[in-house]
């Protein structure tokens, strides 16, 4: 017997938690998929930044959750990814996307962490770029273009973690993302979303970190940002595609 999920509930702190991947009777995209993003925290940054009938982009749409809690929440989402996962997902890259200026309501990203976990053999997937300058230079990229293509008052999310991986150190992504956003936004709130990675609970995991005087990523950033008006310090730039 499939046992029920929890109920829905908008998050009022800045302080969140999920109490499962997914919600209601099935699931919004793929549990399989890495890195999947929990559809309990894209429900709520879609419910409170968008209304009915709102275009909601996902530069980075992987296995189609920020797709799915769209269709429930009667929104219009486009999702985009370097190696779509399925027909509704189209291909393309984040640093240049198939969309008109000031089109779009809402983004919500959940991007690579650096080179963290592997997404596709495509060369050009920012998920192959270390943390050392390369990945933060990918990802001011995707910032302008998000900008470009969010109206004036539009709201960035950003769901993001950082890294620390032995031998290299630690990278604070979440710091260098909303530096360098403020480039073309003015911040909303920052939450911290507590992980439930099971490798945290792991005693080898936690022996080791122990150990070594580190410490295992217990919290994700979502970083919530607004698009600056016209003539309030942001760049304007030219449209493109369809």
């Amino acid at each position: 017997m499939s046992l029920r999920k929890p109920k829905l509930a908008p998050q009022v702190t800045t302080l969140w938690d999920y109490p499962s991947q997914h919600y209601g009777e099935g699931q919004q995209g793929s549990q399989a998929y890495r890195g999947a993003t929990p559809s309990y925290v894209v429900w709520n940054v879609v419910h409170r930044f968008s209304s009915p009938g709102d275009r909601v982009l996902d530069p980075f749409c992987g296995s189609g959750t920020t797709l799915d809690v769209c269709k429930d929440l009667g929104r219009e989402g486009l999702g985009f990814d370097l190696a779509p996962s399925r027909p509704d997902v189209r291909q393309a890259d984040a640093r240049s996307l198939p969309l008109k200026n000031r089109t779009v309501d809402l983004v919500f990203m959940d991007p690579p962490y650096a080179d963290n976990l592997t997404y596709s053999d495509d060369p050009r997937c920012i998920g192959k770029l270390k943390a050392d300058g390369r990945y933060q230079r990918a990802m001011r990229l995707v910032l302008d273009e998000c900008a470009r293509v969010l109206r004036e008052d539009g709201v960035l999310a950003i769901y993001v973690c950082d890294v620390f991986q032995k031998g290299r150190g630690f990278y604070p992504l979440g710091f260098d993302l909303f530096e360098m956003a403020r480039a073309h936004f003015v911040p909303v709130d920052i939450i911290a979303v507590t992980r439930h990675n099971r490798t945290l609970e792991m005693g080898n995991y936690r022996k080791a970190a122990d150990e070594g005087r580190f410490f295992l990523r217990g919290f994700n950033y979502l970083l919530l940002l607004r698009r600056k008006k016209e003539g309030a310090g942001g760049a304007r730039s030219q449209g493109c595609g369809q």
